[in-house]
């Protein structure tokens, strides 16, 4: 153990498989920000209340052991049991048919994750707007490499601590533009920072640029929202309709697919999107559009 480095061990009181639980918070293999170890560990870097902070989660025999180091350690180990899902209840959905008997339980210990980072969610989110994954995490991994800080402690190589607010805001121009943003969704963020949307998570569609899918992507990761759903997303729609009717539906075929479960409806698209039915790949992928070249 370092001198700065802090340490929590916590009795999972119920199955966790981590890698589902948490896999959501990591946008692309290359992110600066979390990654997965060879030894099964997942290694994450926040810029928390506290400041900069970096934790490294493993499970061993049913017992989490999370260590920390910077000035956000103290706090990433509090947070560190909601961050796996203890602040969730699996228990409140209950199956009305097979199809979702069957996705929870070839799902078991998918658990909702959530990291009370509101703007650490919000961002990255935005940064997906009506584009494919590569895109964004391109943009991502460029942004946060050039403009957050050294993650503390003896982490991976390469790890970075995203930017604080602030420094999103100083991000020149031109850095935006090299990092494949067009200056819609530079905009976006920007404008963002006017509230505080660590306290009013839940009216962040007020913002200029951020509608119903933003809001989802953020209170899915940030608060663990079990309910709210991803209109307009891509993909969605088709997975929830092929894994519970065996077609693919639209947003509305897919809310309607969903009110039964209201209440619980991004647990199911969670399930969907890990256990559910993928449909078959037909023609080329979506192009990566890259505006430095524009």
């Amino acid at each position: 153990m370092t001198a700065d480095e802090r340490v929590r061990e916590w009795e999972l009181p119920w199955p966790l498989d981590l890698r589902a639980t948490v896999g959501l918070h990591r946008r692309g293999a290359g992110d600066p920000a979390f990654v997965y170890a060879r030894d099964g560990s997942v290694w994450r870097a926040v810029h928390t209340p506290d400041g900069p902070g970096t934790v490294t989660i493993a499970v061993r025999a049913g017992v989490v052991v999370g260590r920390a180091w910077g000035p956000g350690a103290d706090w990433l180990l509090d947070q560190m049991p909601a961050f796996l899902g203890a602040h969730d209840d699996p228990d409140a959905l209950v199956p009305r048919d097979p199809v979702v008997a069957e996705l929870v339980r070839r799902a078991e210990g998918l658990r909702l994750s959530r990291t009370d980072r509101v703007w650490e969610a919000l961002v990255p989110a935005i940064l997906e707007q009506k584009v494919v994954g590569a895109e964004a995490f391109r943009a991502w991994r460029y942004l946060v490499r050039r403009f957050g800080s050294p993650a503390p402690g003896p982490v991976p190589e390469t790890m970075r601590v995203p930017p604080s607010k602030d420094d999103w805001v100083r991000i020149p121009s031109w850095e935006w533009h090299r990092s494949g943003i067009e200056p819609v969704r530079m905009r976006t963020i920007r404008g963002a920072t006017t509230i505080d949307v660590e306290r009013h998570a839940r009216k962040l569609t007020v913002l200029r640029g951020v509608g119903q899918w933003t809001e989802a992507e953020t209170l899915s990761r940030a608060l663990g929202d079990p309910d709210v759903v991803n209109v307009g997303d891509y993909h969605i729609p088709k997975l929830v309709g092929l894994t519970l009717i065996g077609e693919a539906v639209d947003d509305a075929g897919m809310l309607e697919l969903l009110e039964p479960y209201a209440g619980q409806r991004q647990r199911i698209i969670r399930l969907v999107a890990r256990r559910g039915v993928r449909p078959e790949r037909r023609g080329p992928r979506m192009t990566v559009r890259d505006y430095r070249d524009f």
